[in-house]
């Protein structure tokens, strides 16, 4: 961030105020407003905070208009194409992409801290087993603050490194025990001689009772699902996580909180909400009634998984998903499955009909990432656990950027007060 000696000026009651505006590397410039409080005696108004930048930040840089998602300056598509989860991790925390030593020694790190302590196995069976594994997985999570004390201290760096380590390499083992949990099968315990993806198909699909085999397109399918949810800058999420951050709580407790967060069906639950419309579809004669009544505005109808609310061209991430998607299906089929089926077509006469190309309506990565764990044979209750999985490395980042800032408090944001001014307490007789 520069200043640029430029300045924004607010008249307000016949005064003016002259505030800083700054440039950043990417996207528009800001003014400051911290201290316009102090000066005019206003705040700013800006329910959701969508025009407000909360924070500066060098991790992850989205322009909606272009369809532009860079990690530390890389498109997500060629880091998907051309890189893996784990090397994509390492470039979100430490700033730059790894040399063949660096990845391979945190590769082994991530690797060999994926088991949990064995006493929070306990944890699990206090749940009921209908439980939504996203329930099960915001307690277990807070619960690590209980068994990993020596990685609790935000003020030690060597601290905060183990923290985000064993949170990136332990989530997919709670993930993969909650879903284990919910169906009534036995926990898998991780395998180190299986790489990030695979490990965590073994540990949601194996059983003790045989051999189970990872299919490599499958794996490649699920570390693209993680590669592409890596980060997304300031969502509700990361923002949650910070803001948990701000007050001082411990790694554990901040990630916890942005699991309830995304939980949230309009964060996390978008893939879901996909799935859940394709059954409701039903079977693909019944497209054309249904994209009818997307284009009618007097029905409350929506096509989900198509269109994003930060993209308003195109999500970059879903030509990759895309090219998962059509891998995976062309491995499994479709024929036995008839909500994939509906998918196949409903994206087929989507990009042919020229009403949603006019708006920009195109699939997006939540259309094509449900398609594929559809296909895999995981239920809708694990896909935003799996989004959790894949998010915990951005939310870590942004949870170590934050805490070297220098310019870090606690959040506290105002408010537009429009209830009673103050009042007399009337005795319960007289009222």
């Amino acid at each position: 961030m520069t200043e640029e000696k430029k300045t924004a000026t607010l008249s307000l009651n016949g005064q003016s105020y002259d505030l800083p505006v700054y440039s950043p590397s990417a996207g528009p410039d800001v003014i400051d407003i911290r201290k316009l409080y102090g000066q005019a005696g206003v705040f700013t108004y800006d329910p959701g905070f969508t025009s407000t930048a909360s924070c500066d930040s060098t991790i992850t840089y989205i322009d909606g208009e272009l369809g532009e998602l860079l990690h530390r300056g890389y498109p997500i598509d060629q880091l998907a194409a051309k890189s893996h989860y784990l090397e994509v991790c390492y470039l979100l925390l430490y700033g730059e992409l790894p040399t063949a030593a660096a990845l391979e020694k945190f590769e082994t790190t991530i690797t060999r801290h994926t088991m949990i302590h064995e006493q929070m196995h306990y944890f699990f069976r206090g749940f009921r087993r209908d439980a939504h594994p996203m329930a099960t997985m915001v307690g277990v999570v807070g619960a690590m603050s209980a068994f990993y004390h020596d990685s609790t201290d935000i003020a030690d760096p060597h601290q905060r490194e183990i923290a985000s380590h064993r949170l990136i390499a332990k989530m997919p083992t709670i993930a993969a025990m909650a879903y284990k949990y919910s169906i009534g099968q036995p926990f898998m315990y991780p395998r180190n001689d299986l790489d990030y993806a695979a490990n965590f198909l073994q540990m949601c699909f194996a059983v003790p009772a045989e051999h189970y085999h990872v299919d490599p397109i499958l794996a490649r399918a699920m570390d693209r699902i993680f590669t592409l949810h890596a980060d997304h800058e300031q969502n509700a999420s990361t923002s949650t996580v910070r803001l948990a951050s701000s007050s001082g709580a411990n790694p554990f407790a901040c990630i916890a909180a942005g699991i309830a967060c995304l939980w949230g069906p309009a964060h996390g639950g978008a893939n879901q909400a996909c799935l859940e419309m394709l059954k409701e579809i039903g079977s693909p004669d019944r497209i054309p009634e249904f994209i009818a009544r997307a284009k009618d505005k007097n029905d409350p109808f929506r096509l989900m998984g198509f269109g994003h609310r930060v993209y308003k061209n195109f999500d970059p991430r879903a030509t990759v998903m895309k090219q998962s998607a059509d891998e995976v299906l062309d491995l499994l089929g479709v024929e036995n499955n008839p909500i994939l089926a509906t998918a196949k077509e409903l994206e087929r006469a989507a990009l042919a009909d020229d009403y949603f190309a006019e708006k920009k309506l195109f699939p997006n990565v939540d259309f094509y990432s449900g398609i594929i764990l559809e296909a895999m044979g995981f239920p809708t209750s694990m896909f935003t656990p799996i989004f959790a999985v894949s998010r915990t490395v951005g939310w870590v980042s942004q949870w170590k950027e934050q805490l070297a800032d220098p310019q870090h408090k606690i959040g506290r944001p105002r408010q537009l007060y429009l209830g009673s001014t103050a009042r007399d307490y009337v005795d319960i007789e007289d009222r």
